[in-house]
């Protein structure tokens, strides 16, 4: 969400900003609702001032003992008028903000121009893949031999795009879940929430997936809920309509949850395995940062999820997402891709994005500095959020699946899941 009075004064600017991103903003259609809402005031302003000036003039008369019902019924008319247009120049103001609220945010100025994943550029790279002196599989087929993953009964079970785990399959991603909270908040300083996995429609129009992805969410039918597509929503709703204590930010949680999303738009990409699934695992890390400390809290947040890959032993590379290519309420966002043997490819696995104040004005979280009576004179001003997945928990099964499977069809577990985990090796059922 854009300042009101910002957007107004520079929708020549923000629309050019907006084209890099293919996003094309309907210029002159907010300048005549905007036109009609400013004549609407002025309207009603000066009939105002008419009907003031008049009911003055209407009381000298009738001290004067002279008939005013005439002039009262004209004032009454100016007053039903001018209220009339302050209802109609308040019916423009909303609708104005309903269409702003599906205008992206603009990209920062060091995000490269582009128009889709080809146009991403890296930044670096951190290992090596694997070489093997055997054929590697996808994990789609070697979860199955090793009975650690059934599609098949997920299937019957629910439909689609859904997985069991079985037996160390299960452990495993509950270890990498474990594992990944203890990094996070032990060594990179976040603080664990445990939210709940459905949030209201105000919470989701907070973020940005309200209302314009309205189609990747489940609904409950019959209430004001939604499954949660990520810890995001509940974890930057936490300050929703707070103010924070400036000198206190960054404020740094992290969450687990399960995911839900209906992947509507994404048919044919990644059907196989659990890449692209309906309901996944993921722990989230969410930030509330200085508005001049953000991009440098970008970088740490982006640094904090490669460090599990790199704990866990498992090539990478980070890419800083075009123009094109962001999501739309972000205005930057580095892509953390794994390798992945099976298909011979990076593939994402984590989102870090800086959305500036473009969430935060939409929640109406603010910080200023100071407490008690000295902080009252403090203007409050809109925090920046940020957040980014640390890690996707199913695709760092399926690299860890695939990355370090070995000839006989068995995988090693990296060294820092053994304690968690409570074995080396995984081996298929017998």
């Amino acid at each position: 969400m854009y300042d009101l009075t910002y957007f107004r004064n520079n929708l020549d600017a923000i629309a050019k900003r907006l084209s890099d991103r293919g996003f094309t903003l309907d210029v002159d259609a907010y300048r005549k609702l905007d036109s009609e809402r400013r004549a609407a005031l002025t309207e009603s302003e000066q009939l105002k001032a008419q009907r003031n000036a008049e009911s003055m003039e209407i009381g000298k008369l009738k001290k004067a003992g002279e008939d005013t019902a005439e002039r009262q019924q004209k004032v009454r008319e100016m007053g039903e008028r001018a209220a009339a247009l302050e209802t109609r120049a308040t019916e423009l103001d909303e609708e104005y903000k309903s269409l702003l609220a599906g205008v992206p945010n603009t990209p920062h100025e060091t995000v490269p121009a582009g128009r889709s994943a080809d146009d991403n550029v890296e930044v670096r790279r951190w290992g090596t893949p694997p070489s093997f002196s055997f054929e590697p599989k996808p994990h789609w087929d070697l979860g199955p031999q090793l009975g650690i993953l059934d599609f098949d009964r997920a299937a019957k079970i629910t439909g689609a795009r859904f997985a069991v785990y079985m037996g160390l399959g299960a452990k495993l991603e509950r270890a990498l879940i474990n594992f990944m909270l203890d990094v996070h908040t032990q060594h990179h300083g976040y603080t664990e929430v445990l939210p709940p996995f459905m949030a209201n429609s105000d919470s989701f129009y907070g973020t940005g997936q309200l209302p314009k992805f309205k189609e990747d969410l489940f609904h409950l039918e019959g209430t004001d809920y939604y499954l949660v597509p990520t810890a995001e929503v509940p974890v930057t709703n936490l300050h929703r309509d707070e103010t924070l204590d400036l000198d206190a930010l960054p404020v740094k949680y992290c969450a687990y949850t399960p995911c839900f999303r209906s992947e509507a738009g994404s048919y044919g990409r990644d059907v196989r395995g659990i890449i692209r699934q309906h309901q996944f695992q993921k722990v989230e890390l969410v930030k509330f940062a200085h508005p001049e400390k953000s991009y440098d809290e970008l970088e740490s947040l982006t640094r904090d999820a490669e460090d599990i890959l790199q704990r866990l032993g498992l090539a990478y590379r980070t890419v800083v997402l075009c123009t094109g290519d962001m999501g739309a309420s972000s205005a930057k966002t580095y892509d953390i891709e794994v390798w992945l043997p099976g298909q011979n490819a990076y593939k994402e696995i984590s989102s870090c994005s800086n959305f500036e104040a473009f969430q935060a004005r939409r929640a109406s979280i603010r910080a200023k500095s100071g407490k008690g009576p000295a902080a009252r004179s403090n203007k409050a001003e809109y925090v920046h959020t940020l957040n980014g997945s640390g890690l996707a928990v199913g695709r760092t099964w399926l690299a860890i699946v695939e990355n370090f499977q070995q000839a006989d069809g068995s995988v090693v577990v990296p060294e820092a899941l053994r304690p968690y985990l409570g074995t080396d090796v995984i081996r298929g059922v017998r």
